[in-house]
This record gives structure tokens, sequence and C-alpha cells, in this order.
């Protein structure tokens, strides 16, 4: 375990759901089966506008009875006001999680060295009372904590929020806000569909029409994916447009994650300008742009050549 870092996210915090409606109540506003997150199980889902689009993005994991909502801390109050408005008489409390610790574990070792299955989502409680989780959208990003007063973490070197918003940069993962921006958004566009954070047989949910739409009509036009940043003059910031050779928008800038000397980051693409090994240009500081879709990402078949006459 020597190799592995447990990095606090100061950013992100826990929202908890109680009651006994807890689960109907939630069912029918996010994007995954609320069902499915128990205590052996997390998983991720977004709650999205009457229209479809991107609102926030969370972490769902059940405890004693609770439903634990991680998510982020600059953005709790607004998801907290958003779900209460649809309290009506359902028997929920809806409160800030009130001396939780969040923290990850970066790392495709981490889920064995905590004694959990390399499964997205995996859960147990380790000892000293922490629970811990697989990412549900990849295994192979790491092992997130949730840290209740008074229980203890692991015994590992510390690291932070740097350390695993690279690891998380270099998988294709968005970090919530900044890299999906709010109420513009698509969740297919984010990887949604292949991570596991939508679920098209759970029925109705709030913005569930147009993300249906989306997947069968084939009307996703643009990609989150990581990126490499070499030359130019100044880091691109968030929103930067890209380029493509020909002058045209090829997409833009949502997160560079480390310095230019290492070019790490994730753009939005998009994949009328895209093709194996493309580069762009960055229009704020020139740096070219070169974006990798990861493994898991399942991309459009390139549309033949019409045939000459």
């Amino acid at each position: 375990m020597t190799d592995l870092l447990l990095c606090p996210l100061s950013d992100r915090g826990v929202l908890t759901l109680a009651g006994d409606d807890r689960v109907t109540f939630l069912q029918g506003l996010v994007s995954n089966d609320v069902t499915k997150a128990t205590g052996e199980k997390a998983i991720w889902a977004a709650l999205l506008t009457p229209q479809g689009k991107y609102m926030h993005d969370f972490f769902l994991v059940e405890r004693e009875g609770t439903l634990l909502i991680r998510c982020e801390v600059a953005r709790m109050d607004d998801l907290k006001t958003r779900l209460s408005r649809f309290k009506l008489r359902s028997k929920v409390v809806l409160a800030p999680g009130e001396g939780w610790t969040v923290a990850v574990v970066p790392g495709a070792d981490a889920a064995a060295a905590l004694g959990l299955p390399a499964e997205p989502g995996a859960t147990r409680i380790l000892e000293g009372g922490a629970l811990a989780f697989v990412d549900p959208r990849l295994a192979e990003a790491g092992v997130h904590l949730l840290i209740p007063p008074g229980a203890i973490a692991p015994a590992l070197p510390r690291g932070n929020g740097l350390d695993w918003r690279r690891r998380a940069a270099s998988l294709g993962l968005p970090d919530g806000a900044p890299d999906m921006e709010p109420d513009k958004a698509l969740l297919l566009e984010n990887g949604f569909e292949e991570l596991g954070g939508v679920d098209f047989k759970k029925g109705c949910y709030m913005g569930q029409e147009l993300t249906a739409r989306t997947k069968y009509r084939g009307l996703v036009k643009k990609r989150l994916m990581p990126i490499t940043l070499t030359g130019g003059e100044a880091l691109p910031t968030t929103g930067s447009l890209l380029r493509a050779a020909d002058g045209s928008e090829a997409g833009e800038v949502r997160s560079v994650i480390t310095g230019i000397e290492e070019g790490q980051g994730l753009a939005v693409i998009r994949l009328a300008q895209f093709s194996p090994g493309v580069t762009l240009t960055a229009e704020d500081g020139g740096a070219t742009v070169t974006p990798i879709p990861p493994d898991w990402m399942v991309l459009p078949e390139p549309k033949p050549e019409p045939k000459e006459a």
C-alpha cells in the first residue's frame, strides 16, 4: 500500500437523505436507478433541468437506512434547495452531513489494497469506520471514502486533490461543474451512458425525455475527452475555444489540471472535427491540443465517403 495516497477532498461533502420515502422520492428525480444504491453498491447519478440539461452529479450509497449523497461543497446548498422543492408530503429529511470527511485513494490498485473487489461501486465498511466504495464509473479510477465523525481514515501517505484530478482527467472522468457546464451540458456528451450514470429502463425522471431522445436518435455531437497540451504562450482557461486547422470551431477547454509543460486536461470536442491523432489550437494562449479518447468511450462509426458518380 506504500504507493497509494489518501487524498482528502475539501471540495466535496455529504448530504444525507433519510426517511421512509427516500428511495421513491429520489427515483423520480435523478438519472440512475436509486434502488441500486445499497450498503453493498454505490452509484453515479445526475439531477437535470426539466429540459434535460445537466445541473448536478453525485455518488449515492446507503448506510444504516440513510442515503448518502457525495456532492460538490460549493454547490451543496443549491442541490439541497432544488431537491427540497419536490418534497411535498414525502417522508424524507434532507440535511448536510455534519462532520463527514470525504477522501479518495486514486489508482487501479486501491480496491485490492482496501479489501474491495475491482468492481465499479463495490462497497464496504473499513476497520476504523470509514465507508469505502470503488468509483462507480470506472474501477481503475480508485476508491472513494466517506468518513463519519469519529471514524478513522486508512493509514496511508497523504496526497491532495490535485493527485486525484490528474488521475480522473487521464481517464476522462468529469469532475462536476468544472467540467460539465450547468444548464448546458448533456449527460451523453459526458460519458454517463458508458460509465453507468444513467438507466434507460428505470422509468420517468426529470429531464428523461431529452436524454432518451439524444441516445435513440444519435444526437450526440460532441464529447468530453482527455487532452494533452504542448507549446503556446500561456495556459488556456476554462471555456477557451479550440480551433481546427481550417479555423473552424472544434470544441472548448473545460479544465487544465497541470502546468503546460505536463499538458493535461479535459475538453469538449466536436465529433465532426475529431479524428484519431488530430491536433487543435487553443484560441486562448495558442497551445496545441491533442484529444485522446479513453478506452471506455464509444464513438460513432465514421461515415463512409460518398461514392463518386
